[in-house]
């Protein structure tokens, strides 16, 4: 798909197809007017509706909130800002503020934040009263063109990265891309990790276009048609594939290309140290050069990877060197290991990704092993 500007909020909304429960996805500058518009339309049905932000949200988008508090909404503030917020403590108190609020069964709880507060808020609409509807307010780059799609909800444990949660698809997605005027650039590039990830997986042209387009920014012309292309793509793969159900080549699994070695990195380092972007940035380094070391690609995927990783200010490597035992550990416990044996999103090509069991530690220990290091080092 060619890059494009200046779209409309009318030539840009897409559906992902879930039968009875589709819901669209309106993308571009000014999608906030057509939110504000349906949260009017909510309470003057007489329906409840719980905003739940962070404080950093609360901050750099004060006439956002201005206008959702016009119309009668509640405001919830979750206690803090990043990965520490997805705690089971900060879902209990979210549940007691519903309960305290008088939600009921016809209530709408609004995310408008960032993938930790998507995740938290969707998890508690999902369990609250059995489940009320839920609405998604990205307002960072990677919720933007991820976590706010497909209903993946939850919280982390100090076991692993979102081990309790619940699929909860939303009834609607309002990505304004005016919002991210006030991302910090060090949040932009994280976004553009799973940007870059869904090219590698699903997109060799997109893929191609990043590489060339050097390093985006929030008002760069090119960056509302990369937020759709993605959209577009996760669209397809959750329509297919829901619930992360399908076997063979592994469907909506596909998506996690880097996440198994990121979420390691994020565990084993601390939530916090790395952005979730950050850690995902590694992974797919690390990613890639499993491909190689498995045969399915040439070093060149490495170095494609890695270059574009740098255009857009992410890192390669570790910060700091980890315990190889730890994050073998913590891949142990990802969610899509099978019978003992780690499950991995592999490269065949850019643009064409697949699942693999791998068991052999030697080889994963010679991988992470090599995390420190930048892909120059690859041998």
């Amino acid at each position: 798909m060619a890059f494009v500007r200046g779209m409309t909020c009318n030539n840009s909304t897409i559906s992902v197809s879930l039968g009875a429960r589709a819901y669209p996805i309106h993308i571009g500058a000014g999608v906030r007017e057509v939110f504000l518009g349906a949260l009017d339309r909510l309470r003057g049905g007489g329906r409840a509706v719980f905003v739940v932000t962070s404080p950093a949200v609360v901050r750099a988008q004060a006439l956002l909130f201005e206008g959702i508090r016009a119309v009668g909404a509640v405001v919830h503030v979750v206690s803090c800002d990043g990965e520490g917020a997805k705690r089971a403590v900060e879902l209990e108190a979210l549940w007691e503020a519903l309960a305290v609020g008088c939600v009921d069964r016809g209530g709408v709880v609004v995310a408008v934040g960032g993938g930790v507060v998507g995740d938290l808020s969707g998890f508690a609409a999902a369990t609250y009263l059995r489940g009320v509807d839920f609405i998604q307010v990205p307002t960072t780059l990677l919720a933007m063109v991820d976590s706010a799609v497909g209903g993946k909800t939850g919280i982390n444990l100090g076991a692993g990265k979102n081990l309790a949660g619940a699929f909860h698809q939303p009834v609607a997605v309002y990505a304004d891309t005016g919002l991210l005027a006030t991302l910090p650039p060090r949040e932009f590039s994280a976004g553009m990790a799973e940007v870059i990830k869904t090219g590698l997986l699903g997109d060799a042209a997109l893929f191609a276009r990043l590489c060339g387009a050097g390093p985006l920014r929030w008002d760069h012309p090119a960056l509302e048609g990369v937020i759709r292309r993605c959209c577009e793509i996760k669209a397809v793969v959750v329509g297919a594939d829901e619930r992360e159900t399908a076997g063979g080549e592994g469907g909506r699994a596909l998506l996690n290309l880097g996440h198994t070695f990121g979420h390691a990195i994020e565990n084993v380092a601390g939530y916090g140290e790395y952005l979730h972007g950050e850690a995902v940035a590694v992974g797919l380094v690390l990613a890639a050069r499993l491909s190689v070391e498995l045969g399915l690609v040439g070093r060149d995927v490495v170095a494609s990877v890695a270059g574009v990783l740098r255009a857009n200010n992410l890192p390669l490597a570790l910060r700091r060197e980890l315990p190889v035992g730890a994050l073998l550990e913590a891949m142990r416990r990802d969610k899509k290991a099978r019978g003992g044996a780690m499950r991995f999103v592999v490269l065949r090509a850019v643009g064409e990704a697949g699942m693999c069991l791998v068991d052999d530690e030697v080889l994963l220990a010679r991988v992470l092993g090599a995390a420190h290091l930048e892909p120059v080092f690859f041998a």
